[in-house]
């Protein structure tokens, strides 16, 4: 399928085709799917250069919808209509194809690798008002955009814990609850299990993420905790769900529930 020169977007500059994209589908094969996620990536490469031509190479099978320079010059790879390859193995609410389901963005940023730098605000404002210009046209709500740490744990870590999530929701763009903050008390941890963990399990569940409700607190599910972290209660990655995480979680879920009934 070839690329028209107009942009789905007036915020992207010009489109920058790649060719590593297809239908998207529904679960039972049919094509036509419109999508209702937006999930954001960094791209974890030291050049935003090679980061590009790497989403734009054949050999290459993965892709994004869009691409954000650290200057906030913006390029669109993939039609939106279309499914790019940028969320990989993943799981969101039941939910096992997310590249059918979503809009991915890259961002240029070497990630975790490189210590995880801060983004640029030029990169910030135009990632920002790309992430709404998505969600208002195709009504993406806000507890659907998320980051690839959410839909892939343990995987995949970015856009980090850096990313402005907060910043984003206060600009009409995801969810944010204010963190709960850190104390000392009770923490559930690798190794332990039984009707708790089971019951902490099912919140992560009941949020979207892809977690077995077995009361088992293994490796799986500390990277589920750290992944919900990461997003939500960044100031302390660590995967142990302490006070703070669960409250966090608590409150969330609530926030949630009301957004999808509001």
């Amino acid at each position: 399928m070839s690329l028209t020169l107009a942009t789905d977007s007036r915020f992207a500059a010009k489109v920058f085709p790649s060719p590593n994209h297809g239908e998207r589908k529904f679960r039972d094969g049919s094509t036509g799917r419109r999508p209702d996620t937006l999930i954001l990536h960094y791209t974890g490469m030291p050049d935003a250069g090679e980061a590009l031509q790497w989403l734009c190479n054949p050999a290459s099978q993965v892709s994004s919808h869009y691409f954000v320079f650290e200057n906030g010059h913006t390029l669109q790879l993939v039609p939106e209509e279309r499914r790019a390859w940028h969320a990989g193995a993943s799981h969101w609410a039941g939910e096992t194809d997310l590249n059918s389901a979503s809009i991915g963005i890259e961002i240029a940023n070497p990630g975790h690798p490189a210590g995880l730098p801060d983004f640029p605000e030029a990169q910030i404002v135009a990632t920002l008002n790309l992430c709404r210009d998505i969600c208002e046209r195709w009504r993406i709500p806000p507890e659907r955009v998320l980051a690839h740490s959410d839909i892939a744990p343990g995987r995949k870590i970015d856009p980090g814990e850096k990313f402005p999530w907060r910043r984003f929701a206060e600009g009409g763009v995801g969810l944010w609850i204010e963190p709960a903050p850190i104390k000392g008390g009770r923490f559930f941890a690798r190794g332990d299990a039984g009707p708790p963990v089971e019951a902490l399990q099912a919140m992560f569940a009941m949020l979207g993420y892809g977690v077995a409700v077995d009361g088992t607190y293994d490796e799986r599910f500390e990277a589920v905790v750290a992944a919900f972290q990461r997003h939500w209660r960044p100031e302390k990655v660590d995967g142990v769900a302490d006070g703070s995480t669960i409250t966090t979680l608590r409150d969330l879920l609530a926030l949630t529930q009301n957004a999808r009934t509001g």
